[in-house]
């Protein structure tokens, strides 16, 4: 009895796909309340800006809008991380026949890090000049190409995959998540220097990814 329920339990490609759309659905939407809009004030406090966080003139909201560039920047970099994973993700479920206990525990592990990108977010905004919190978001890089690699790999192995599916496609889309890890963990290596010349890197390598699909030779890997 526990064979056959292995056998035939989460098997519907469908349902794992609409429950990893709720998630990076509410993942995506999580990003953005770490920006936090300026407080205004009332005009007879006297206190200057730096003092209070308060905000009295227009001169004194572009300060704090310029203030809030460091936040913004890793918010941009996930919305595009999220968004190409879930490229990924659906990429390779177009290319299952079916789904199954181990298939979708695996896509679980997945979801797990893609809840995890707020947190990973919100601490690399809060602490853009440590190496520490841009380690922690490389860590959740690593973790969502890991899992989408052992999904793969898995998904071939146990004949999940749609019987016209090519291999090269299969093999294409492993080779682009161990390049892109490998350069992710290149530019890991750049905060030596300075941890802004990472999250640089790292932007541009999810542009190339999102925006420029015939143009940058990673693109055709």
């Amino acid at each position: 009895m526990s064979t056959l329920y292995h056998r035939i339990a989460a098997g519907s490609l469908d349902r794992l796909a609409a429950l990893s759309d709720g998630v990076f659905a509410v993942a995506i939407t999580l990003l953005v309340l770490d920006i936090k809009v300026p407080v205004s004030e009332a005009v007879h406090e006297q206190r200057p800006l730096w003092e209070t966080g308060a905000v009295r003139s227009e001169h004194e909201l572009w300060v704090a809008l310029a203030h809030l560039a460091p936040r913004l920047l890793p918010y941009l970099m996930s919305f595009v991380t999220l968004g190409m994973f879930w490229v990924g993700q659906q990429t390779q479920l177009n290319h299952f026949a079916r789904s199954d206990r181990r298939l979708t525990w695996i896509h679980l592990a997945f979801l797990s890090g893609v809840t995890l990108m707020p947190f990973s977010t919100a601490l690399l905004a809060e602490f853009i000049t440590f190496r520490l919190a841009l380690f922690v978001y490389w860590l959740n890089l690593l973790l969502l190409g890991a899992v989408l690699f052992a999904s793969l790999r898995y998904a071939r192995r146990a004949g999940l995959a749609k019987p016209d599916a090519e291999p090269r496609a299969f093999a294409a889309q492993e080779r682009r998540i161990v390049t892109y890890q490998a350069l992710y963990a290149a530019s890991l290596l750049l905060c030596v220097v300075n941890t802004y010349l990472s999250i640089a890197m790292i932007m541009l390598l999810q542009l190339n990814s999102a925006i420029a699909p015939r143009i940058w030779p990673l693109n055709r890997i």
